[in-house]
């Protein structure tokens, strides 16, 4: 961002220095005044090109940060989706071990002669 500041500043005095120069020129009005538009066109082409230049960039480094954020997002919704089927899981495998020893349990208690 810096650099394309830089850029413009040089642009700007390149630009006011030409028209100074211009206008001191020892020529005819009409010449002058031709050759200050042609010159302002000269450079109104080059602050566009750089400004699309710039627009460009900066388009392309918000989709590729936009990418990255939903490619995360999707990471990020992948493994909360695995941990909460591995969770599920273990519960019901604790849930089942949990019946197994509580029936084991109550069976002993039915046999034993108490």
């Amino acid at each position: 961002m810096k650099t394309d500041k830089v850029v413009l500043g040089i642009l700007g005095g390149v630009a006011a220095g030409a028209l100074l120069g211009i206008l001191f020129a020892p020529e005819k009005g009409d010449k002058t005044r031709k050759r200050i538009m042609d010159k302002s066109n000269d450079y109104a082409d080059e602050l566009k090109d750089k400004l699309d230049t710039l627009l460009g960039t900066m388009t392309n480094k918000y989709e590729k940060i936009w990418k990255e954020g939903e490619n995360l997002i999707s990471q990020g919704k992948s493994m909360f989706d695995e941990a909460k089927a591995d969770g599920k899981s273990k519960f019901d495998d604790a849930k089942a071990e949990g019946k197994t020893k509580f029936d084991d349990f109550k069976n002993e208690i039915k046999n034993s002669n108490i």
